[in-house]
């Protein structure tokens, strides 16, 4: 079954694909004009995550944002197909890289680097970090159930020189890079919520207390990484422009969470320059109102480690 929805699937992908990039913008006009007006996908999620970010705009404000985003965010979808046919000489046209050689000078010292990003933009022709870098590129991806397009998927997002791990075992491949002496650069993307369950700290974004990924700050501590942002942002319909910050190389230097804190800084104050261009798509604020069960919770894990 899954080769035949392959079979079925993937050429129309394909053919899409091979558009030039204004026809792929002309469709996609169509679409965000289906999914704005008519289908109205998470519309209600992305006006209220608009509205806790923003609650200094007034509902006009907030709904123009709304708007441009999911313009924004049909435009990153047919970007996404384009993807499985574009050329290296394309990509670097539309996804230009301002300053990677403050990576690369820490690659040509012998350093593994964090790449710490979040959800801006253009997030997904990051692929194309490994033409740029000096180094391993490593980055991390869903598995699809489809084995058949998970293949494919794969195939696509490596053709630039990242190499891919599925998210359940990139901790294992870094891990066992570093025990094999493979220098690299991995790709993390940590703006979004972590399951109550898996969250080990609570800070302010956007003025509320939510949850947030830590994992970028213990394996670069863990591993003695430098911890480099990279942002999207973009110039114009299918141009973006990417630079680099650096955040420590030296994290272990740091308090725990000083360095989540600082990466969380970094993201707002991009967002807010650009906001209708972030994935408010997701339920980033989701667990606002449950710091309490949050405590519960990690009062019960402390109760069965002393067991």
């Amino acid at each position: 079954m899954n080769r035949v929805i392959f079979y079925v699937i993937y050429p129309i992908i394909w053919l899409l694909s091979i558009l030039p990039m204004p026809i792929l913008y002309g469709i996609a006009d169509i679409l965000f004009f289906l999914h704005f007006y008519i289908f109205g996908y998470r519309k209600k999620v992305v006006l209220k995550n608009i509205a806790i970010a923003f609650p200094e705009k007034d509902v006009k404000e907030q709904e123009a944002i709304a708007k441009k985003f999911n313009k924004h965010f049909i435009d990153l979808l047919v970007e996404s197909i384009k993807s499985f046919t574009i050329s290296e000489k394309e990509i670097l046209k539309r996804y230009q890289y301002k300053n990677p050689e403050l990576v690369n000078k820490y690659a040509q010292e012998g350093k593994s680097i964090a790449l710490v990003s979040a959800h801006l933009s253009n997030w997904e022709w990051s692929t194309s970090l490994g033409l740029v870098l000096d180094t391993n590129v490593f980055g991390a991806y869903s598995r699809i159930r489809n084995d058949i397009f998970e293949n494919k998927v794969k195939e696509t997002r490596q053709k630039f020189g990242i190499k891919g791990a599925t998210t359940s075992n990139f901790i294992n491949l870094i891990n066992s890079n570093f025990k094999n002496n493979i220098q690299g650069a991995y790709i993390l993307l940590s703006d979004q919520s972590p399951r109550l369950s898996k969250a080990y700290y609570w800070t302010l974004f956007f003025g509320t207390k939510v949850p947030v990924h830590t994992g970028a700050e213990m394996l670069s501590k863990k591993h003695n990484m430098v911890v480099i942002n990279y942002r999207s942002k973009k110039i114009k319909r299918g141009y973006y422009e990417v630079d680099f910050e650096l955040i420590t190389e030296t994290p272990n230097l740091y308090k725990d969470y000083e360095i989540t804190d600082q990466f969380l800084k970094i993201t707002e104050r991009n967002i807010r320059e650009q906001p209708e261009c972030y994935l408010w798509t997701h339920k980033r604020f989701k667990h606002h109102d449950r710091y309490k069960d949050w405590q519960k919770i990690m009062l019960e894990k402390q109760k069965e480690k002393k067991i």
